[in-house]
């Protein structure tokens, strides 16, 4: 009995098994079904989302769609370039707006050198504000100087001493050939070439140590002065300013021999930042930025100072207006400056360094230890200052980077009532929109390398 009743159980319990298992299979299939059709779309109540899986075709058509819209709202994006970039020449920021690698629009941003210069002058006397124009364009001292000497030598009628003047232009020149050897040299090293940067300032160290021979500084020098220079040259220092203009022609050669037929100087500048005549003229430009466009624009030579009537030389222009001929501008001009630094060596006279005019020049040393009027002379001079006549002037001179002026209002009183200073760096940085517009950026940098931009005369 036992043996028939675990028999009949055996039985019983695999018929349940099988009819457990085929319910189960019949279920599988049945939770399946819906997934094998592609137009069936089932939520999953978990994760609240559809399951695409099988909807393979459907979702291709779907991000096909989706990246169209997304390619249509792709925007131009900004880039900050500077104000710490080392190819910024100082303090330039510049706002970007890139399509990919090409510029669409550069926007300056300037004033982060602001010092207020030119309020500062209203409270100085102006022998003491002669030392700002030096702290300007930091790298063309002497030229700056000129010009606010020159601005305060016309409103007092004063007439300069021969010698005192052939020095000034023979400083002048050697100023200009410091600022276009740091100029060109570094505008090759931001393209990628260092060599002649370091080469230049083997030559800039021979001409600051004249500089410091003269004034006793390497750059502020304060040394031309309303009414002269502040001291005649010292015993040798023209056979050595001689010896080095007769080497350094054969520098400039050998600068050029490295960059003037450079295959890849050549593309990176030919054809780049290019400016016509008529777009020089209408954004203010001057120097070389307009005489590379192919205008003989020189105020040496249309509006002569000092001596520069007296000297013969060349006025260098381009023709394309691109960056590669302002180079070319820059390295004839540092020619012809040798040209005028042997004619004023040559040509100086010998005779007084200030003019005879009392009121405005101190008396000499020697003077001031012999008479008791001198020393007082010289103490009011250099405590109150000499008085200018009321009037108004514009005085330009032919800096390096321009024609930097000097608008100058004068009431009658030891203090300027008013002077406003023509940077040729603010109008040329102005030109950097249209000049970068649809160069890759790294163009930017070959553009402001050609510009020849200091901040402390844009900014002032």
């Amino acid at each position: 009995m036992a043996m028939l009743a675990r028999t009949a159980r055996s039985k019983l319990q695999s018929t349940w098994h099988q009819a457990a298992a085929a319910a189960a299979a019949s279920s599988n299939i049945q939770s399946l079904e819906p997934h094998r059709s592609l137009s069936t779309l089932v939520k999953d109540p978990m994760l609240h989302r559809p399951h695409q899986d099988e909807d393979v075709a459907s979702g291709r058509r779907g991000f096909a769609s989706e990246l169209a819209k997304k390619k249509k709202e792709v925007k131009n994006f900004t880039l900050n370039f500077g104000p710490q970039h080392p190819a910024a020449h100082g303090v330039l920021r510049l706002v970007l707006e890139m399509n990919g690698e090409v510029v669409v629009r550069a926007e300056p941003h300037i004033g982060l050198l602001h010092r207020g210069t030119e309020k500062l002058i209203e409270y100085k006397t102006y022998l003491q504000a002669l030392p700002y124009f030096d702290r300007l364009d930091y790298v063309s001292m002497m030229a700056q100087e000129h010009a606010w000497s020159l601005a305060v030598e016309k409103l007092t009628n004063v007439e300069v001493p021969l010698r005192a003047q052939y020095i000034r232009v023979l400083f002048c020149e050697i100023t200009r050939i410091l600022n276009h050897l740091l100029a060109l040299t570094t505008h090759a090293m931001d393209v990628g070439a260092l060599t002649p940067f370091l080469w230049a300032f083997e030559e800039r160290e021979k001409l600051m140590e004249f500089y410091e021979r003269v004034s006793g500084a390497r750059m502020h020098a304060a040394y031309i002065r309303p009414g002269g220079v502040a001291q005649d040259m010292p015993i040798g220092l023209s056979e050595d300013i001689y010896k080095f203009a007769t080497q350094f022609a054969s520098r400039i050669d050998e600068m050029e021999e490295m960059l003037t037929n450079n295959r890849i100087w050549k593309q990176r500048l030919v054809d780049i930042g290019v400016v016509t005549a008529q777009e020089a003229t209408d954004w203010s430009f001057s120097g070389v930025m307009l005489r590379g466009s192919g205008i003989q624009w020189d105020l040496r030579k249309a509006s002569p100072y000092d001596v520069y009537d007296k000297m013969e030389f060349d006025v260098p222009v381009g023709s394309r207006g691109d960056c590669y001929d302002r180079y070319c501008v820059r390295v004839e001009e540092m020619r012809q400056s040798l040209r005028i630094i042997m004619q004023c060596l040559n040509q100086m006279p010998t005779g007084m360094i200030k003019a005879d005019d009392r009121k405005l020049t101190a008396p000499s040393r020697t003077q001031m230890k012999q008479s008791m009027e001198s020393l007082i002379h010289h103490f009011k001079l250099y405590t109150e200052g000499f008085h200018v006549p009321e009037g108004a002037t514009y005085t330009a001179v032919e800096a390096p980077k321009g024609e930097f002026g000097v608008y100058l209002v004068s009431n009658g009183t030891n203090r300027p009532y008013r002077c406003k200073i023509r940077a040729p760096g603010f109008g040329h940085l102005q030109g950097l929109d249209f000049m970068s517009k649809q160069h890759m950026l790294s163009d930017v940098v070959t553009i402001i390398g050609t510009q020849d931009i200091v901040f402390g005369e844009v900014d002032r």
